[in-house]
């Protein structure tokens, strides 16, 4: 079965008055079990198997990441942990003289990968085309104007502002409100600038 592209528009990133054009892969789900089953069918081994050395790669990946190993796994990538300040603990900052943390406020948030070479060249040989549906952006009802002065009144009740607030604020999606959010802190006239960054960027009043 031959995979299908979803022709996606992005916002206008370098100020040329038309939005861009990226490409994504429709994707389509697939569970374990499925997964399993094809394992078992093509290379016929014992589900069970299967099964069980999946659960053990998966639990002794998780206790390496765990202990702060970077895991290499020849064809398939590279995994560790990502750690972030908890959720219910506010933005910190670098500077001297800002909030300290302890080993307690930060958590694992989630594990980055990176794919082998070998599995991206190997999934580029084996995948064949179509082309598939088109993604358009999701308008906002109010002007940047508009958009601009809601982020400063959010700003002025409040410590500090994140990319999901400015997303919901102004219509639009987390995308586009992420990439607005950069170019905004980029003029100063807006009054607005960032702290921070990756997962851990919010925005705040000059």
């Amino acid at each position: 079965m031959n995979a299908k592209y979803i022709k996606r528009e992005m916002p206008d990133l370098n100020g040329t008055g038309m939005t861009q054009a990226c490409y994504k892969m429709e994707l389509r789900p697939m569970s374990f079990e499925q997964f399993v089953d094809l394992c078992h069918r093509e290379g016929k081994i014992d589900e069970s198997l299967i099964i069980g050395v999946m659960s053990m790669v998966s639990e002794k990946l998780a206790l390496c990441m765990a202990e702060g190993y970077s895991v290499k796994l020849d064809g398939i990538g590279t995994f560790n942990a990502k750690l972030g300040v908890r959720s219910d603990m506010l933005p910190d900052a670098f500077e001297a003289g800002m909030s300290t943390r302890n080993a307690k406020s930060i958590e694992v948030k989630g594990v980055s990968y990176r794919a082998d070479k070998e599995l991206v060249r190997d999934t580029a040989m084996r995948c064949t085309l179509e082309r598939g549906g088109v993604s358009r952006l999701k308008k906002s009802e109010f002007t940047l104007e508009e958009r601009i002065q809601k982020a400063r009144d959010f700003l002025g009740k409040n410590m500090f502002m994140r990319a999901p607030d400015y997303a919901q604020l102004t219509g639009l999606s987390r995308s586009t409100a992420t990439a607005e959010l950069r170019k905004l802190e980029r003029d100063p006239s807006t009054g607005i600038t960032s702290r921070g960054k990756n997962s851990q960027k919010y925005y705040v009043l000059r």
